[in-house]
């Protein structure tokens, strides 16, 4: 692929022919909106203990309450990105941020409600003759998982909005270090949460932690609509950095209509960001939903030290986005092509996800953080350019629905994954089993994509 050039025709090898960096501006909002994401999502997984024992939750119940946030996450994201195609990210993206963030603030609702307060369900289709399957569940995990419901289906259009925004506001060869650098919000909002929320939780109890960072989300639209416009209409955005930005990406009609998702079946591309999806994708949520419980099971720590442990994971895991992204841009200048540069940065991610099977087997819980932090770093890094794969391969009008899509089947796995762990630690008693399921993922995710996809070529 042809390097980017200066509207002088010069190579555009840094950030004097990029004529600005306001598009890193950009990457900044994307970088907080994340962030916030993560707080607003983790927060359950920190006060997961203390939640359980004051509200009487089972493991069972909290597999529950984790399976709807990604059961309505898949369906937010895939409507999500359809939404960011349909009417942009400008527009889109700050109704996305602002649900969310009510979402978030009404988990704190629940106290109202009486912790022993039951309800039970019966299932007819599961009945026989002689019995009917029945389960009870508390109202409180009930009102949790109404409330997760809506947060999934409110943060789904964050990242498919995130990947459009990089795809229109940086050429090629810096969107893998763009969605590293905003995909590193992540990491940020989740060392802040277990850093924070315990503290939050011992000062003022859990609804109003839930309150106060729901509220961080309202302080982020106002960045946004402040700072926030489409490249051609972006009055801070310089001519040149503009033809910077065009003169690196492919060549789109502007006015080219969103993709059918029967469509988007036609792309082999399509197939292959689907089932790296579905085999990497969910590993995330083990460290997301159950790492807190993992290390408290383990180690038998209390509520600040698994706080403060979590946020050590996170910063590790921080590195691994911006690395990984940083590195398909240094191969591409050191003349490698897009095919080689992209899949031999994500065999090294998925080779350094392989050591997490021995995570329960050693005896420090340093050693065990870091050695699932290193596996966190190398997902984040995966992600980085499993992300950059689509806007590689697929029509920039196309590039959010694929995401989405992708982020659909990952996070409906995800939800099987959340009903199936709770059932295995209750029959062995150990994460060995899920670790060791974990820790090849990534292997058979690439190896999928591989097949699919042999040549990575630029959409046209």
């Amino acid at each position: 692929m042809a390097s980017p050039t200066d509207p002088a025709g010069a190579p555009a090898t840094g950030a004097a022919s990029a004529g600005g960096n306001f598009r890193w501006t950009v990457c900044g909002l994307l970088f907080f909106s994340v962030a916030i994401n993560y707080i607003d999502r983790n927060i359950i997984a920190i006060l997961k203990v203390p939640l359980s024992k004051e509200l009487g939750w089972s493991d069972a119940d909290y597999g529950h309450i984790a399976a709807a946030f990604q059961i309505a996450y898949a369906i937010g994201y895939l409507f999500g990105g359809r939404l960011m195609d349909r009417f942009g990210v400008k527009r889109a993206l700050p109704w996305a941020v602002a649900l969310w963030s009510v979402a978030a603030a009404a988990h704190g609702l629940c106290s109202l409600i009486s912790p022993t307060a039951m309800a039970t369900f019966s299932l007819p289709w599961f009945s026989s003759a002689s019995r009917t399957l029945t389960f009870v569940l508390p109202f409180t995990a009930l009102g949790f998982i109404s409330a997760r419901a809506l947060l999934g289906l409110a943060e789904g259009g964050n990242f498919p909005g995130a990947i459009k925004a990089v795809a229109e506001w940086f050429p090629v060869k810096e969107r893998a270090l763009a969605t590293g650098i905003f995909n590193a919000g992540t990491n940020v909002g989740a060392v802040l949460c277990p850093f924070a929320v315990p503290r939050l939780y011992a000062a003022w109890g859990w609804p109003m932690t839930f309150y106060v960072t729901g509220a961080l989300g309202f302080v982020w639209l106002a960045a946004w609509w402040w700072l926030y416009e489409n490249p051609e209409q972006q009055k801070r955005l310089s001519a040149a950095e503009l033809a910077y930005i065009r003169a690196g990406q492919p060549k789109v009609v502007a006015a080219a209509p969103t993709v059918p998702w029967r469509s988007l079946l036609g792309f082999r591309a399509t197939w292959a960001y689907l089932a790296a999806s579905i085999f990497a994708g969910p590993v995330w949520n083990i460290y997301m939903f159950f790492l807190p419980d993992f290390l408290h099971k383990q180690y038998h720590l209390e509520l600040t030290q698994i706080g403060n442990w979590t946020a050590i994971f996170y910063v590790i895991a921080s590195f691994g986005g911006i690395a990984a992204g940083w590195l398909p841009g240094f191969l591409l200048g050191r003349g490698w092509t897009v095919n080689g540069a992209r899949k031999i940065s994500m065999l090294i991610c998925a080779l350094a996800v392989t050591p997490i099977f021995i995570a329960p087997h050693v005896p420090a819980v340093w050693l065990t953080v870091l050695i699932v932090g290193i596996a966190g770093s190398a997902h984040q890094g995966w992600s980085a350019n499993q992300f950059s794969f689509a806007s590689d391969t697929m029509p920039r009008q196309a590039i959010s629905s694929l995401v989405g899509l992708g982020g659909f089947v990952g996070y409906f796995t995800g939800a099987v994954w959340a009903e199936v762990i709770p059932a295995v630690l209750k029959a062995t008693g150990s994460y060995s089993g899920i670790f060791a399921v974990a820790s090849v993922m990534y292997l058979v995710a690439l190896l999928f994509l591989h097949l699919l996809v042999p040549k990575i070529e630029a959409a046209k």
